[in-house]
């Protein structure tokens, strides 16, 4: 069985971190008891991780993005001035894919799945793909 959905993640920040679980848990059909979910945002300034929600930890992901990616400078600037946005997601990718065990996320324990915003605020397209029996 393959089913697929989309939903709509709405940013506060320029640089901004939105807990996405429980979003995902839900898209999963109560009859997939094993099998795959792959989460891809649609957007190539925004980007999927799996780590820690924890609020100092979010904070300084923000921060380390921050300081690894200056704000200015790039030539992609010229165009539209969010050239550290593109860079910033391109460290971490679009999508993530997580197993299906019992019919739920097979996460560990401090795992979450994180929309990284990277040029908001914004309304951000996700798409949530299970493929499972």
């Amino acid at each position: 069985m393959t089913t697929s959905q989309q939903f709509t993640v709405s940013t506060d920040a320029r640089l901004d971190i939105v807990d996405l679980t429980d979003r995902i848990e839900r898209a999963i059909p109560d009859d997939v008891e094993q099998g795959h979910c792959t989460i891809f945002v649609q957007h190539t300034t925004a980007a999927v991780v799996i780590n820690e929600a924890e609020p100092r930890l979010l904070d300084d992901i923000e921060g380390f993005l921050a300081d690894l990616v200056p704000d200015e400078g790039h030539r992609h600037d010229e165009l539209d001035g969010n050239a550290d946005s593109h860079l910033r997601t391109t460290l971490l990718g679009p999508s993530e894919t997580i197993p299906i065990r019992d019919g739920d996320l097979d996460t560990g324990t401090w795992q979450s799945v994180l929309l990284v915003e990277c040029d908001g605020p914004r309304s951000r397209d996700v798409s949530v793909t299970v493929i499972g029996e």
